[in-house]
């Protein structure tokens, strides 16, 4: 940890990913005391790689954020390990609390906690995670590209995941579950070549480290070499609460997030927002893109209270208010 060392500052961070660290990186480069607080379970750490990000396509997750994070604290920011329980407002700004009860004080906030992965309960699902199980085709599908791929119904979005996969592999498998298929979704996925396998699905089926297979509640296994999952996807947001912020659900039905106006200001004075925790459709690329101009909307915000603060400051100094009905200036 390098810069700033008090528990005193301009900015604090809440949250270490892309968005956090690229808008730490403008703050800190524009002179901001920021802290930035992670708890270091970043969303994507089961995947093998960072794909679709210009430059850096390929890059494991935790060297593109050990290498931000080196960034930020090149320009004095710093960094801290920990988890954010609670926010309250104190004095000009906000008292955030930690995990183990340190505190520390900010003009600001930036809210980059991102999203949580909620997956049916099936057997074996959570541990193949980010390998052959899989959720975004611009994220893996390409490192599933012409295996049989199979596409378990979760709600609102998943016919259209299964539409985009089949960009990916001429072999593509959808098991409705519980989400029944309307006409026009069933013609839709027969006139590409999409099979539709009715039942539950209890488990995936695994040899050799691979997956070959889900098996349906029936006892009959129907062979797929990789599986379509969309998740539920819920924000990390329950120290807002005490703010009065409170997750909404998102109009595309595939779970919640932080609602924010275009220059990711929140609904709470002072508190912006970036990232998977506004956005549960963005990928590396555009959470970083969304860091930085939140970090520049918070930098002008303060300056333009220090402008305000100055100019007060010398009509004060110009025209000092009377102290008394018998004082002279």
């Amino acid at each position: 940890m390098t810069g700033h060392r008090n528990d005193d500052y301009d900015v604090v961070v809440i949250g270490g990913g892309a968005a956090g660290l690229n808008g730490a990186l403008m703050l800190a480069r524009m002179r901001r005391s920021v802290l930035v607080i992670d708890s270091g379970a970043p969303r994507n750490a089961p995947a093998e790689g960072v794909h679709g990000l210009f430059a850096r396509d390929g890059v494991p997750p935790g060297e593109l954020l050990a290498t931000g994070r080196a960034e930020v604290e090149s320009y004095g920011g710093r960094v801290l390990d920990g988890e954010v329980v609670e926010i309250a407002r104190g004095g000009t700004g906000f008292v955030v609390r930690l995990a183990d009860d340190r505190t520390v004080r900010a003009r600001r906030l930036l809210v980059t906690t991102g999203l949580v992965d909620e997956l049916p309960q099936i057997a074996g699902l959570r541990e193949r995670w980010g390998r052959d199980v899989v959720h975004c085709p611009y994220c893996h599908g390409w490192e599933v590209r012409d295996r049989i791929i199979g596409v378990l119904g979760n709600g609102a979005m998943t016919v259209h995941v299964a539409q985009l996969f089949r960009q990916l592999s001429t072999d593509i498998v959808y098991f409705p579950r519980t989400t029944p298929l309307t006409v026009e979704q069933a013609g839709q996925l027969a006139a590409r070549g999409i099979r539709v396998v009715e039942g539950e699905v209890e488990s995936v089926v695994v040899s050799e480290d691979r997956l070959t297979g889900v098996r349906l509640t029936d006892g009959g296994v129907i062979a797929v070499e990789a599986l379509a999952v969309p998740p539920r996807m819920t924000a990390r947001a329950g120290f807002l609460v005490s703010l009065g912020l409170r997750p909404s659900e998102h109009p595309s039905g595939a779970g919640e997030f932080i609602a924010v106006g275009p220059t990711g200001r929140t609904e709470i004075p002072e508190v912006w927002a970036a990232g998977n925790v506004t956005d549960p459709s963005a990928q590396v690329g555009a959470a970083a893109a969304a860091g930085a101009f939140a970090g520049a909307q918070i930098n002008a915000d303060l300056v333009a209270e220090e402008v305000r603060v100055a100019v007060e400051a010398r009509d004060l100094e110009q025209f000092p208010v009377s102290a008394g009905p018998h004082s002279q200036r």
